[in-house]
């Protein structure tokens, strides 16, 4: 995991450094840094046309060096100092961006560029707070914004989002704190654990979903919840599903009023129908077994009688307004803390950026979604996979961090004909390609 940190917490981060190593050896670290974004980006140096735009503080000071860096390769540089900047940059394949980044506080206008001019943006782009993601004037669009030490929270949150284009973190050696972290690919290893004593139980799962008219949510959050690791699903739906539908052939059909006692971990209300509370209250009120609650259950009154039980709730944001979460000036990592604190749930806000809190405030963001999940019944699958997760042992965190990370990897390996029931044979392809299931020696 990256991880991410608010513009203090850097600067605390930054001051220890500095105490460890001297400020010209962090600066000097991160012009080089830098220097190499610039070499990957071009491909070539020798004779190539950058300009640096530097600012007063320690991003201009790592530009300079950037710069020194590149005319001993081989560039034609010119260093362009923000109070002496034209309004216009032309004849440069590529312009870095090393005005203001974490300090920025106040409107600034970055020179306008010429077509096709490649930008790398040194932290972040300058002309966006780093805390809200608000815009402050005109930050120019960066191909590549390299994150100094840490992300920040307007590379992945705010408006300011849209101005970062690619990301790549230089750590430089900085200790930086793991509390809020964006996922990656390398933290699937180890998604699916196992131990030799397992049997069919060891990793349960109980399901509340599916209904007569629409029997294919069932299907694919039991899909789901087996891509995920689930080693035994039991399903109980309003109406016969099975009759309506395919489900997986190891999905067991039940008929009672309680989930199975042998099952770790409960998931419920995708295709139940919005009159299905009174129903899905009988069955799941009062037990202690982690549960993940998603579309016909997310309502005060359930939340209310499952409050015993660990929990993680999967709202997309109309769902997440009527729990009274509150998304302002396009900020949700705040919006989705706050609504984790409130319901002590795990909070799952579903979106181009899937952001994870718990109710300590700890954070995840996922950004490897894509349009290809904008399709019905692609968000039963993630349900369904948080629950397999959970049953294999991740606490609710992970499990939700690491299953809407791997959902959206799995999104981008579907064709453009192809829907939410392929996604469960994309993340094993996944997972077995990147050999994600570990063996474990103890439980």
């Amino acid at each position: 995991m990256i991880p991410l940190v608010s513009a203090d917490v850097m600067r605390e981060c930054d001051a220890d450094a500095v105490a460890r190593w001297g400020v010209d050896a962090l600066v000097s670290a991160a012009g080089h840094a830098v220097a190499h974004e610039v070499h990957r980006m071009l491909g070539s140096l020798y004779g190539r046309r950058v300009a640096v735009v530097v600012g007063p503080g320690l991003n201009g000071a790592d530009g300079v060096v950037c710069a020194r860096v590149l005319r001993s390769r081989g560039s034609r540089v010119d260093v362009v100092r923000v109070d002496q900047q034209p309004s216009q940059l032309e004849g440069y394949a590529l312009v870095v961006d090393a005005a203001f980044g974490l300090g920025c506080s106040r409107p600034y206008e970055f020179p306008r560029l010429a077509p096709g001019t490649r930008v790398l943006a040194v932290d972040l782009p300058s002309g966006v707070d780093a805390d809200s993601g608000a815009v402050l004037g005109a930050p120019a669009r960066a191909d590549v914004t390299l994150a100094i030490g840490a992300l920040k929270y307007a590379h992945l949150d705010g408006a300011a989002a849209d101005f970062c284009g690619e990301l790549r973190v230089a750590n430089l050696g900085i200790e930086v704190p793991l509390t809020h972290a964006l996922v990656t690919d390398e933290d699937l290893a180890g998604y699916v654990a196992s131990h030799p004593d397992d049997h069919k139980w060891s990793h349960a799962v109980s399901v509340f979903a599916g209904s007569t008219l629409m029997p294919g949510a069932a299907a694919l959050l039991c899909a789901g919840a087996l891509a995920g690791g689930a080693s035994m699903v039991q399903l109980e739906s309003r109406g016969d599903v099975a009759k309506r539908t395919t489900l997986p052939p190891e999905v067991v059909c039940v008929k009672g009023s309680a989930p199975d006692p042998r099952s770790r971990c409960v998931v419920a209300g995708p295709g139940l129908g919005p009159d299905a509370q009174d129903w899905l209250i009988k069955r799941v009120t009062g037990f202690d077994t982690a549960m993940i609650l998603d579309a016909d259950a997310l309502t005060g009154e359930i939340l209310d009688a499952t409050a015993q039980a660990p929990r993680v709730i999967t709202p997309h944001l109309g769902e997440f307004h009527r729990l009274g979460g509150q998304v302002h000036d396009q900020r949700r990592i705040d919006a989705v803390r706050h609504l984790a604190a409130r319901s002590q749930c795990v909070v799952l806000l579903k979106g181009r950026r899937t952001i994870i809190a718990a109710p300590s405030g700890e954070t995840r963001v996922v950004n490897s979604g894509t349009a290809n999940l904008a399709t019905a019944g692609s968000g039963d699958v993630l349900t369904g996979m948080i629950a397999g997760a959970v049953a294999r042992g991740h606490g609710l965190v992970d499990a939700a961090a690491l299953s809407a990370h791997l959902h959206g990897r799995a999104g981008r390996e579907l064709g453009p004909y192809e829907g939410a029931s392929e996604l469960s044979g994309a993340v094993r392809r996944i997972l077995d390609a990147g050999s994600a299931v570990v063996t474990s020696r103890q439980k």
